[in-house]
């Protein structure tokens, strides 16, 4: 028999599919630092299903989404004071189906909830109540939202000081975190340019607004944005890197401002960083007045949940377009479970999806009715 934290937690332990909560689960864990996630990265059967606390929810995680900074986390470069093993996978989307006492004031058993909270790749993941998002049901395209559609969000609003008529570059335009920075952008009456690595990456980026979509395989883009922009851009949406960046500032307007959300070119490189023309920096800003900021989510947490229910609101009425790849047209088709995340990460990496990954994680029901 398992421990029972209080009565509260007890009469839930047939959850509310009238299935019993297993006690032991699979989960991911990173069991050496290595940016090769495939190396650092172990699938472990039979994990212990952790027991929520007081203020705690348990999660069964029905979608969890991919992200680029996985494989940071896999190579110890946010913590260096983290020492495997570790949980990883940063957010997710189930149902709750066991909570703690005092999370009962705001949650009931079968909820829909969404998270980010390092540990979503797993079949059950405990999440604070007070860290949980309330949804109107499981459904992948909310988890679009949590990270990526925030970070777009957030970084556009603080930093990219939008209005109309303004430029507006966005590298990796299709991408799970691009797909909103277009939006967003069209959506403040900007003029977007999207750069991409396909025809039907373009075509998808035209579909939600896109102004003008460079496939960066079969046009210079450099040249591209010399020509049609000789004046130059205002505002640089930049997650790629190495070469891209250099070529995003040269490409700057006077008080230009390029936004550095990410640089996925260098992640599974050892040391993580492609390299830049660095030296140069300070002329070319000094010469256009122009400016380069960084953006890590993790800094703008007090601002989240109003982020948050901004896009959620904007889903719900049809304004914002939440594309989900689950990797169907994968060599090995879609990503259904906890085995298929090392396939979603190399699957990104390769440069293949359009909008956001995501892996479904099938529950079983065994009912005991």
């Amino acid at each position: 028999s398992r421990p029972i934290l209080d009565m509260s937690y007890s009469r839930h332990f047939l959850d509310f599919q009238g299935s019993s909560i297993p006690s032991s689960m699979k989960k991911l864990v990173v069991t050496k630092l290595s940016q090769n996630f495939r190396e650092a990265v172990t699938l472990q059967q039979d994990s212990p299903v952790p027991l929520p606390g007081d203020g705690d929810l348990l999660v069964r995680n029905r979608f969890v989404g991919i992200n680029a900074s996985d494989i940071n986390y896999s190579a110890g470069r946010y913590d260096a004071s983290v020492k495997p093993p570790f949980d990883i996978g940063f957010e997710g989307v189930g149902e709750v189906v066991a909570l703690g006492l005092s999370a009962s004031a705001d949650y009931t058993v079968g909820q829909a909830v969404a998270y980010v909270k390092a540990g979503s790749f797993a079949e059950y993941t405990i999440v604070p109540a007070k860290q949980a998002v309330p949804l109107p049901s499981v459904k992948p395209e909310f988890l679009t939202l949590m990270v990526s559609g925030a970070t777009a969000y957030l970084s556009l609003k603080e930093l990219g000081d939008l209005s109309e008529g303004k430029k507006v570059l966005v590298t990796a335009a299709a991408g799970g975190t691009g797909q909103f920075a277009v939006q967003l952008a069209k959506k403040a009456k900007c003029h977007v340019i999207g750069t991409c690595s396909s025809d039907e990456k373009g075509g998808f980026l035209k579909s939600i607004g896109c102004d003008h979509a460079i496939n960066y395989k079969t046009e210079n883009v450099e040249s591209v944005l010399r020509k049609d922009y000789p004046e130059g851009v205002d505002v640089v949406y930049e997650s790629v890197g190495g070469k891209m960046f250099d070529l995003a500032l040269n490409a700057l307007a006077i008080k230009g401002r390029l936004i550095v959300i990410g640089f996925i070119a260098g992640y599974q490189n050892p040391t993580g960083l492609q390299p830049i023309k660095a030296e140069l920096l300070p002329a070319k800003l000094l010469k256009k007045s122009a400016s380069v900021r960084g953006f890590f989510l993790n800094h703008y947490l007090s601002d989240y949940k109003m982020a948050l229910q901004h896009l959620l609101k904007m889903y719900e009425r049809g304004d914002l377009v939440c594309e989900v790849d689950f990797g169907d047209m994968s060599p090995e088709g879609k990503f259904t479970g906890l085995e298929s995340v090392f396939r979603a990460v190399d699957y990104m990496y390769m440069g293949k999806n359009i909008g956001k990954i995501v892996v479904e994680l099938p529950h079983s029901v065994s009912s005991k009715l």
